[in-house]
């Protein structure tokens, strides 16, 4: 039997006191990509320690509060980037511990050019989010289930 393997991420849905989500646009693998923050799980870490560190790492040392669970990847979804892969996806409910650490923008993709790595976040009101607008299917299903349980 041919066993594939599993990637797990962890994301976090990072609310502001302004009713207005955390978003990410990222060049990474040569693709723009809109998505939630969060990043990969490594071996020997919790899911809560992977979302602290992958914050800490893209948000400038940016720590957060109030963590809980909001979903976890119920049904299988093939893997993007790897072949023969399921992925796993933990989303939780977050806020930013004040002061904010990094810098938030006002458009999407605000950086210079199209290099892996690079990087920005912006505010999108909760009400305003279009799964369109999200690059993955998972991310896209948990904006379903975001928006039904905030409206």
């Amino acid at each position: 039997m041919n066993e594939g393997q599993f990637i797990i991420r962890v994301y976090g849905i990072i609310f502001n006191d302004k009713n207005e989500i955390l978003l990410t646009d990222e060049f990474q693998l040569n693709t723009k990509m809109t998505k939630f923050p969060g990043g990969g799980l490594e071996f020997g870490e919790g899911p809560i320690d992977c979302l602290r560190r992958e914050m800490r790492e893209e948000c400038n040392g940016q720590e957060i509060k109030n963590i809980r669970h909001f979903y976890t990847t119920d049904f299988f979804q093939k893997a993007l980037f790897y072949e023969n892969a399921q992925l796993i996806s933990i989303y939780y409910l977050a806020n930013l511990k004040p002061p904010v650490k990094f810098k938030i923008s006002e458009k999407p993709f605000d950086f210079k050019d199209l290099s892996n790595g690079n990087q920005s976040f912006r505010w999108v009101k909760i009400k305003d989010l279009k799964k369109a607008e999200l690059s993955f299917p998972i991310d896209k299903f948990a904006a379903e289930e975001l928006e039904k349980k905030f409206s």
